[in-house]
């Protein structure tokens, strides 16, 4: 496992994001959890500022951050400030963890090439926030669109890619 990377995202409820991820070309896994916040060993209960985020562990041969937000920015609206379908609040906001200056300027590119798109109704209110710790969601949230197939989800792919 040494040569795969990982990614950090949010871009609503966790749930809907893992579901689609899980299942994209050089995803070798899917963990949902809270970052970007306040406190320590946060919980669904107890999570002040952070996301509802999702960790991607991806295979560098297979896919790349770039096609990974890619991918992100097709299945949930980057419009819409802290708000994703019927969830409202900062913990549904649009936001990248990046962990290195690279993968800043990756997404600054990326959110560039979206706005550019004029596929959706506005610019990207995507925050590009420093990585802090990922913090793992209770066992419940892992897996839970798997567990139960007809749970909420708003998210879905509403276009193809915005790479050439």
């Amino acid at each position: 496992m040494s040569n795969y990377k990982k990614a950090y995202i949010a871009g609503g409820c966790f749930w809907g994001m893992e579901e689609l991820f899980r299942t994209q070309p050089g995803v070798i896994d899917t963990e949902v959890g809270y970052i970007g916040g306040q406190n320590d060993h946060p919980t669904y209960r107890n999570h002040p500022g952070h996301a509802e985020g999702i960790e991607i562990v991806y295979d560098p041969a297979a896919t790349n951050f770039t096609r990974i937000l890619d991918f992100f920015f097709r299945v949930h609206d980057p419009t819409t400030v802290d708000r994703q379908g019927n969830d409202i609040g900062s913990s549904y906001r649009s936001a990248i963890f990046f962990q290195n200056e690279e993968e800043k300027t990756e997404a600054e590119k990326m959110i560039k090439l979206v706005d550019a798109s004029g596929r959706w109704p506005g610019n990207a209110v995507t925050t590009l926030e420093p990585y802090s710790t990922f913090w793992p969601a209770e066992e419940e949230h892992q897996d839970y669109l798997v567990k139960r197939p007809n749970g909420y989800t708003c998210h879905f792919e509403r276009f193809g890619t915005f790479l050439s």
